[in-house]
């Protein structure tokens, strides 16, 4: 168990229930373990979740929890990006999928009993325009599909809404576009999507880029081709099953990764739907992120 350290938690309450059940279990157990009661800061429509932790830094919090989907993570992951405040997610929302692909726990209780124990990771982060993300950022079909995904469907059956919108996008138009990785020469493609990934599970433990490590100081990229229902068949079968070659999707690697393509498309981070251009250009921010894991968890580069 960790010494005792001063703590906030980040709560989007618009997608976590029993907030104020929440707080007294959270406050309960870190007195327990000899922690001080946590700061309590909410989420807002025009402040989803940076300005927060940020305030919790400047504060001289050391771990940071928060409880909230996906978006509410990544805009926490903005706020804590470059310093040596630990993240402890504390999952909630539609999503969660950096606390999956990290070994963390999905209930409140053992989150927290996470942060107590005291094991920490550095992990990478990535950026595009200023904006960091955690997971993966993309461009194409994977943005229009976020983009679209009903928010009521979303809140009461989570992943189908997904599988509802992306029902809609799968006869657009391709993209034309060029992919550059680090210095190499750029590749040309008639593509539906291009991926970036900081880590390479997407929901329900389907395995995108299972190569994709989250302290590697690269990122991975799947370039993400079908051309009709029986590629996207075939495709969705073969990441499914885990296979090495997975048809109609090319995987590199590198530090920075730029896509540029003939026109706007949407693009997408961590889920978040940032404004559609013509280009997506991410780069690797490494060990930029301090996160609170399970001591069991595949560790890579442990400690903070």
């Amino acid at each position: 168990m960790s010494a005792p350290q001063r703590s906030a938690v980040v709560v989007n309450a618009n997608r976590v229930e029993g907030t104020d059940e929440l707080r007294t279990v959270i406050t309960a157990q870190l007195a327990e373990a000899g922690w001080p009661a946590p700061a309590w800061l909410e989420t807002t429509a025009e402040d989803p979740g940076r300005g927060q932790s940020r305030q919790a830094v400047d504060d001289g919090a050391e771990v940071v929890f928060v409880c909230g989907g996906d978006g509410t993570v990544r805009s926490c992951v903005e706020g804590l990006a470059g310093t040596d405040v630990a993240l402890a997610v504390l999952p909630g929302g539609t999503g969660n999928l950096l606390a999956g692909n990290l070994g963390i726990p999905t209930d409140v209780t053992d989150g927290v009993a996470t942060a107590i124990a005291g094991t920490r990771r550095r992990v990478d982060v990535g950026e595009v325009d200023g904006q960091v993300f955690a997971v993966m950022a993309g461009m194409g079909f994977d943005a229009s599909m976020m983009d679209d995904a009903p928010t009521k469907l979303k809140n009461k059956a989570g992943p189908i809404a997904y599988v509802v919108s992306a029902l809609k996008h799968l006869a657009d138009d391709e993209m034309h576009v060029e992919v550059r990785v680090d210095d190499q020469p750029p590749i040309r493609r008639h593509v539906r999507s291009v991926v970036v990934g900081n880590v390479g599970r997407l929901q329900g433990g389907v395995d995108l880029l299972p190569d994709a490590e989250a302290d590697s100081g690269q990122m991975d990229v799947a370039i993400i081709a079908p051309r009709n229902l029986g590629h996207w068949v075939q495709l969705t079968a073969a990441v499914v099953a885990r296979r090495k070659r997975v048809p109609r999707m090319e995987k590199l690697r590198g530090a920075r990764i730029t896509v540029r393509s003939t026109r706007p498309h949407p693009r997408q981070l961590d889920g978040d739907v940032i404004d559609p251009s013509d280009t997506l250009v991410a780069t690797v921010r490494p060990g930029a992120l301090v996160v609170c894991v399970p001591a069991d968890a595949d560790q890579g580069q442990a400690g903070a």
